[in-house]
């Protein structure tokens, strides 16, 4: 069939825009992608980055091709021999604007012709203006926007760099997390490191909200009397001989935790600015490296050293076995992030070999390389 446009401002572009441009790439034999300049509209992003950010999300796409462009949008299409006219609408409301802007294209008498996508019914809900709001109030917009768009809202709106940290037990990720904490402190950087295990010991041991509540309820159905304690909260020490025993058991718990963990996740992310460490030893295995937009420090360790180090938290060599078998081993989790990365695109994996206690320089290395990639979307100091 004829070549179309489908023009829309890209601000940022989200999962809609992809789904009719991917549709569209179905019925024509091109589509010409525009992201369009409104002289009388405020946008967070310039028109090379929203275009950038297109050109990104839709590369895959062979028979697609995303260019820039300002003035009347039938007139543009006119001036390149493009007949037709796309339009995504998602409600009446939608139809009958399009339909408007459609009798208004016609007044040009360029011989334009519109042809309507309706949205699917799944993505009817996601605009640009929704991603902008539930970002600046820390929301989950991974269902709404690619990751590399993910990463400019959380820069552009919160400031924010998020870096997931992982590894296996023993292996130091909280050491590493603290020292590049100390150099940014010494350098004027801001660091902030959210460590997951403390937000689960909240909600098992502190937090008394109606949630966490039944949160704890259903913890103690699901793994019995043993784990609850007299007043109610949960024993981290019986419930961890459950669950680091039997791979279906822990994975249980974490389906019982996932979502209240990101909804105290998000109240920790709030109000914080610059390089966000996120340290969580089940990332990979959890499927929540989305968070850090699969930019993931791995730090790994020998197994003697490991082991070494867990026998100092008076774990004995059953319990150290145990443990270590319940989780992804270094190059599983490596495998894991690469895949996402592969998969999404988009993503960085660094690896702190952390067997050495006294591995100043290279964890400063590491902190070199992170400001790097920061430093190019952040305001750091």
């Amino acid at each position: 069939m004829k070549k179309a446009i489908y023009a829309f401002s890209g601000d940022p572009i989200t999962y809609g825009h992809i789904d009719i441009v991917r549709r569209a790439s179905k019925i024509f034999d091109e589509v010409v992608v525009g992201i369009g300049q409104n002289p009388d509209k405020d946008y967070m992003f310039t028109l090379e980055e929203r275009t950038e950010m297109a050109k990104r999300a839709l590369s895959n796409l062979k028979n697609v091709r995303v260019i820039s462009f300002t003035g009347l949008l039938v007139d543009f299409a006119y001036e390149n021999k493009i007949p037709v006219i796309i339009k995504g609408i998602r409600n009446n409301t939608d139809f009958d604007y399009e339909v408007l802007l459609h009798s208004l294209g016609e007044s040009q008498k360029l011989g334009i012709e519109t042809f309507i996508i309706p949205a699917k019914k799944e993505l009817a809900h996601i605009s640009s203006s929704t991603v902008k709001s539930l970002q600046k109030e820390q929301g989950l917009i991974n269902e709404f926007v690619p990751l590399h768009v993910k990463q400019f809202m959380e820069a552009r709106t919160s400031n924010q760099f998020i870096i997931g940290v992982t590894g296996e037990m023993g292996t130091g990720k909280t050491f590493v997390c603290e020292k590049l904490r100390e150099i940014g402190t010494k350098r004027g950087i801001p660091v902030h490191h959210i460590e997951l295990d403390h937000i689960g010991h909240q909600i098992l041991e502190e937090l008394k909200d109606p949630s966490y509540e039944s949160v704890r309820k259903e913890i103690i159905e699901n793994f019995g009397s043993k784990v609850k304690l007299k007043n109610g909260f949960i024993s981290r020490k019986a419930l961890g001989e459950i669950v680091f025993s039997d791979k279906e058991k822990l994975k249980k718990l974490n389906s019982i935790m996932k979502k209240p963990m990101l909804v105290r996740l998000k109240k920790e992310l709030h109000g914080k600015k610059g390089i966000i460490l996120f340290n969580a030893a089940l990332l990979a295995e959890s499927e929540m490296i989305y968070l850090c937009n699969n930019n993931t420090i791995l730090v790994t360790a020998n197994k003697k050293i490991q082991k070494e180090r867990m026998k100092k938290r008076k774990l004995s060599d059953e319990q150290i076995k145990r443990r270590l078998s319940s989780q992804y081993t270094s190059k599983e989790k490596k495998q894991k992030i690469k895949d996402q990365i592969k998969k999404h695109n988009h993503g960085k994996l660094w690896i702190m070999e952390n067997s050495d206690g006294n591995n100043s320089k290279k964890i400063e290395k590491l902190f070199n390389e992170l400001t790097v990639h920061a430093e190019k979307l952040l305001k750091l100091k």
